[in-house]
């Protein structure tokens, strides 16, 4: 016969396209892999570097978690006028048992109910009930358990210094907050909001603080953040409508009156007064007060972010057809510090009282992060890893597809010509594939010389596809497992704190304040800074960049001894002295201040010292490391008790010594370990390993001490004169002592 069989490719040309497919894919394995690795080694070390200097969430917390509607917490104030507020820490209140002096913002936090058993995310809308000298605060709770609002009370018998969480005070099927106490023909009623009810509730206290009634349903409607006030004659109550949308949501204020807090209820004829500007502070912020005859009520600036911060209104006229407020100073001075303060990012409640003194009494909730942060963070970090993801796939698909050349043969039967075949169409369709292929076949060859070829633009653009994977990685870990960016402040027995800051400088170190003073300022701890200026011509003040007040306090002779000198316009106990070139980051600070806050009787640094031999011998850190263990604080970073160390310093037992630190302008921080370790027989010193600390001087010509070998023989002498004086430096202190491990 003429016709002849259609033929297909032999095995071995079959095995040498299989060979070639798995030749090509194995480079394109290979990148991906590497990919991956370079990405987790990128992480890795962005975590290292950056993320773990923050402080992070604790994974086997059972409250206080990121969520979603923030991280509110609790704060005191206090004034001789409702306008003129100042924090507890400007009130000077102490607390010796945590260490407090003195006590500091926020008073109460999600640890509150937290430790007290009832484990919360966070704690808002508090209220106060007065009740001699007895404070009772009332508060939104956000359960873990529901992930709901529930009324928690604490009490306080020294003016809101210390609170004690008694327990939650109502808790109902839905979500409860904003809860308005208040006292009425001796009986104490609660109005919380309960939207999801959709219904204005009252409560009565059946025994007080703890025990709640439903009296009534004041109003069948879903309002929220409801206030009461009694003036001229008539009970008022000013709330929102919860069911509003759009511009409206948040932005609008009802009010209704009534002869009795119990009702009937009547609206008011301009209802709604407002509807549709949020930063008129439409939603109530608080409980309205009566100052001097006049009525003021605090609303809600939520433009830009939910409860951005409170304004003050003066009421001006309020009547059953008419009403006017006009905007006042609230009198409470904004955080500056960012999220690196409990209020930082917005403060949306007040609530203000008279004591029975005429003083004032406030409480304020503040957030260090604006509405929908952990889901923003969340979504970021998603994107971020994602597109890393998606850049490595797509750099390992195209080297992958260049290097897999696949001939036409293995997609078009090969087939003998004849007559019969030229006019099928099945041959016809063969070659139009086989042109197709041959032509991208050429252009991948094409491409992939062009690739291979070691050129300056082809070298750019595998680095910028590099540089833009490594930012999505860093960007994937930051926002992924950094927390919400903050370095916060720690507590300890349950209590914040202040410290002073002091650094020793002269004017050819001024550039190096200037960047200590900015950087340190917004440490959220900090209260102050102390700038020992020991010679040349001073700044002012306002020639730096912070967030707290800077005082330059001018020493007539340049000496080492000025660092500890005694400062009675320091407010605090605490003090870090800390040399004005080094750099470290604002939760190691802080860790440090939480370490001495437990052993303020101690010295806590950052850089230890192992002080042995006969004769004794000063080392570098590297020393102690080999020795495993310290025995010596150096005292250009460190805390310190102000009015311990201070005195003792400067006593009569001492003044050989500073005389022979001001003879050789150096050893100031050697004599303070003396100083300490004479003092006592237990011990006196701690150390706290940091996440990173650069010095500095070391890109300047005004170090103190640039040759290293001539200082520390310099200090070794000053060793054995000490020594001498006030006996031996304590035995060797183990690294690695603390369950946290911050001092590895």
């Amino acid at each position: 016969m003429a016709g002849r069989r259609a033929m297909r490719p032999s095995g071995s040309s079959m095995r040498g396209v299989v060979a070639r497919l798995a030749a090509a894919r194995s480079p394109a394995v290979s990148f991906l892999v590497a990919a991956a690795a370079g990405a987790a080694l990128v992480g890795g070390v962005y975590f290292w570097l950056v993320v773990s200097s923050f402080r992070l969430p604790d994974s086997r917390a059972v409250g206080c978690l990121p969520d979603g509607e923030g991280s509110w917490a609790i704060g005191m104030y206090y004034g001789k006028s409702p306008l003129e507020l100042r924090p507890i820490e400007l009130k000077g209140r102490s607390n010796g048992n945590s260490s407090a002096w003195p006590v500091a913002n926020p008073v109460l936090t999600c640890a509150t109910p937290t430790e007290g058993g009832y484990p919360s995310n966070f704690v808002a809308d508090p209220f106060l009930y007065v009740q001699g000298d007895t404070l009772f605060l009332f508060f939104e709770t956000k359960t873990v358990s529901t992930m709901q609002g529930d009324i928690g009370v604490a009490r306080s018998l020294d003016q809101g210094a210390t609170w004690e969480f008694l327990g939650i005070a109502l808790d109902e099927a839905w979500h409860l907050s904003y809860p308005f106490v208040f006292k009425y023909e001796n009986e104490i009623y609660m109005m919380p909001e309960g939207n999801k009810k959709k219904e204005l509730r009252l409560y009565r206290a059946t025994k007080f603080p703890l025990e709640w009634t439903l009296e009534k349903v004041l109003i069948d409607k879903p309002l929220i953040d409801s206030s009461l006030v009694q003036y001229d004659g008539l009970w008022w109550l000013f709330a929102s409508d919860f069911t509003r949308h759009g511009i409206e949501k948040n932005a609008e204020l009802e009010i209704w009156y009534s002869n009795s807090p119990l009702g009937p209820w009547s609206e008011h004829k301009q209802n709604p007064i407002y509807r549709s500007d949020k930063s008129l502070g439409a939603r109530n912020g608080g409980r309205l007060f009566i100052f001097e005859g006049s009525l003021y009520r605090p609303g809600q600036d939520c433009s830009g972010t939910y409860g951005r911060k409170v304004k003050l209104y003066k009421i001006e006229k309020l009547t059953k057809e008419e009403y006017k407020e006009v905007p006042v100073n609230l009198g409470i001075e904004e955080a500056k510090k960012g999220r690196n303060a409990w209020n930082g990012m917005r403060y949306h409640h007040i609530d203000a009282q008279q004591l029975a003194s005429g003083g004032w009494v406030a409480v304020m909730d503040g957030d260090r992060v604006p509405s929908g942060d952990s889901t923003r963070r969340s979504l970021f970090g998603y994107m971020g890893f994602l597109v890393a993801v998606a850049l490595v796939t797509f750099v390992g698909f195209v080297k992958g597809a260049i290097s897999c050349y696949i001939p036409p043969s293995f997609w078009v039967p090969l087939t003998r010509r004849s007559e019969l075949s030229r006019i099928l169409p099945v041959h016809r369709f063969n070659l139009k594939i086989r042109r197709y292929s041959t032509s991208i076949g050429r252009n991948i060859s094409a491409t992939k010389a062009r690739l291979s070829e070691k050129t300056w633009s082809n070298t750019l653009f595998f680095c910028v596809i590099a540089l833009i994977g490594i930012v999505n990685v860093c960007i994937a870990v930051h926002f992924l497992l950094g927390g919400n960016g903050a370095e916060e402040a720690y507590t300890h027995q349950g209590q914040h704190s202040q410290f002073t800051m002091v650094t020793m400088t002269y004017e050819a170190r001024l550039w190096n304040l200037k960047l200590f003073v900015e950087h340190y300022s917004r440490c959220e701890s900090v209260r102050e800074i102390v700038v020992v200026w020991n010679k040349g011509n001073h700044p002012t003040s306002d020639a730096f960049d912070s967030t707290v007040p800077v005082r330059i306090r001018v020493e007539e002779i340049n000496s080492l001894n000025n660092r500890f000198r005694v400062d009675p316009l320091i407010k605090t106990r605490a003090v870090l002295e800390l040399d004005d070139d080094i750099m470290m980051t604002c939760s190691d600070v802080e860790k440090g201040f939480k370490v001495w806050r437990e052993h303020p009787e101690r010295m806590v640094g950052f850089y230890p010292r192992m002080i042995d031999g006969d004769p004794l011998q000063y080392r570098n850190e590297r020393y102690a490391r080999g020795k495993k263990g310290y025995n010596l604080i150096l005292t250009g970073a460190a805390f310190m008790d102000s009015e311990f160390a201070f005195s003792k310093y400067w006593s009569q037992e001492a003044k050989e010594g500073r005389d022979y630190v001001h003879k050789n302008f150096n050893c100031e921080d050697l004599l303070m370990n003396f100083l300490y370790a004479n003092a006592s027989s237990s011990r006196t010193v701690e150390y706290v390993h940091p996440a990173w600390a650069i010095d500095t001087s070391k890109l300047s010509s005004v170090a103190i001490s640039r040759d290293t070998q001539k200082h520390y023989d310099i200090r070794t002498k000053c060793l054995a004169k000490f020594a001498s004086i006030y006996g031996p430096l304590p035995q060797k202190w183990l690294f690695g002592m603390r369950e946290d491990g911050w001092d590895k």
